[in-house]
């Protein structure tokens, strides 16, 4: 049970394409402040569930609320303020520069009356600086490698500053280096600033790592959720992933980690 405040909630949530109900009677609080991981099987509803707190996806039933009001009367404006979003495989407009693509994120700051400011130059800066991406400012998006795209889509999300920041897979594309800078970069982001962070992610021992709290779901609903060393049990993976494993003590942080347990396996000699 969660008992810390929360910004952004759902309520008996339902959400489908068509006639296919993906998530089904949902009912979660994201933690404010905190880093949350949504983790499980491939078409679980784990990318679903996001989209439908991001307002992508209009509730079937049920519903999302955002600071105690319905996430669909608000304004979309006014929703990108509040809350950031770095979907799966994004898609940015042929020729654009990498400039350009972070500072599109401080659009939703942008008005009638309120013009490109300093503010906005520092909030690029910082972003694209967080990200090591400032080195590529004029290169087209599409020329980068994958990798390189994935950063700078995270340094558009940073650059929009808002209190909320949804990533679906944000680790997409990357070398294990570039997954561990990228999570480093959004613990730091809330641990400075506060920052409430929902990531969708299909490794367990990163989530856990890094992770406050962990949402398990499994067929379009919570399987389990709380803090990783509660949640990632092996009876949970075998239930949720249909893996059978071993949870042990990660040695560098403490959290648990998943030894999977396979067919083909080295006994270890005594």
């Amino acid at each position: 049970m969660v008992t810390t405040t929360s910004r952004l909630h759902t309520e008996d949530l339902d959400l489908a394409y068509g006639p296919l109900t993906v998530v089904k009677g949902l009912s979660v609080r994201i933690p404010e402040g905190k880093v949350t991981m949504i983790v499980g099987t491939n078409a679980c509803g784990k990318s679903t569930l996001l989209r439908g707190l991001a307002r992508l996806l209009a509730p079937a039933a049920g519903g999302v609320y955002l600071d105690g009001k319905s996430i669909s009367s608000l304004r979309s404006k006014d929703v990108a303020t509040m809350l950031g979003l770095l979907p799966q495989s994004p898609t940015a407009p042929e020729g654009i520069t990498v400039a350009d693509l972070v500072g599109r994120g401080r659009y939703p700051h942008q008005g009638m009356f309120r013009r490109w400011t300093s503010q906005d130059d520092d909030a690029v800066a910082r972003a694209m600086a967080a990200t090591d991406t400032a080195g590529l400012a004029s290169r087209p998006v599409d020329e980068l490698s994958g990798g390189q795209r994935q950063r700078v889509w995270i340094a558009m999300a940073l650059a929009q500053r808002t209190r909320l920041l949804l990533l679906d897979e944000p680790t997409t594309f990357l070398d294990i280096c570039h997954q561990v800078e990228v999570l480093d970069l959004l613990a730091d982001l809330n641990r400075g600033d506060g920052t409430t962070v929902v990531i969708v992610l299909h490794d367990l021992n990163l989530a856990a790592r890094y992770g406050d709290h962990l949402i398990a779901m499994k067929d379009g609903r919570i399987a389990a959720e709380g803090e990783p060393a509660g949640v990632l049990t092996a009876e949970l993976v075998e239930d949720v992933f249909g893996l059978p494993c071993r949870i042990i003590t990660d040695p560098v942080s403490g959290t648990p980690m998943v030894v999977p347990v396979g067919r083909h396996r080295t006994t270890p000699t005594t």
